[in-house]
């Protein structure tokens, strides 16, 4: 595609500038999702955590102080395996939404 006049050329570059400012609004809104959700994730461990130590200061035997400590590191592994998996599926969101307008201006200058 040729550009035969200013107008046209401005045009372009206007069409770009939209694009990049979209991309950039859904990156930070992805972001913020993402920190929101680790925000969440490190409340919730703390408190995990926090009762597995109040449970163990309270169990009555070493057999029972044990038990509690094994059902937490079966929680905390479990939530941790949950929590990466959705952390990663939404850095893919983030990225795809941020790219669709760069997309599509390529497609469309193409």
């Amino acid at each position: 595609m040729t550009m035969t006049s200013l107008d046209d050329f401005q045009a372009k570059g206007r069409e770009g500038f939209e694009a990049a400012m979209e991309c950039l609004s859904a990156w930070t809104n992805g972001w913020q999702a993402i920190a929101a959700e680790c925000a969440d994730y490190t409340k919730s461990s703390f408190d995990l955590s926090t009762k597995a130590v109040e449970d163990t200061l309270a169990a009555r035997s070493v057999d029972s102080a044990y038990q509690t400590q094994v059902e937490f590191a079966k929680k905390a592994y479990d939530n941790f395996v949950s929590e990466t998996g959705k952390l990663g599926e939404m850095y893919f969101a983030a990225a795809r939404e941020a790219l669709t307008p760069i997309e599509k201006q390529i497609r469309k200058s193409a």
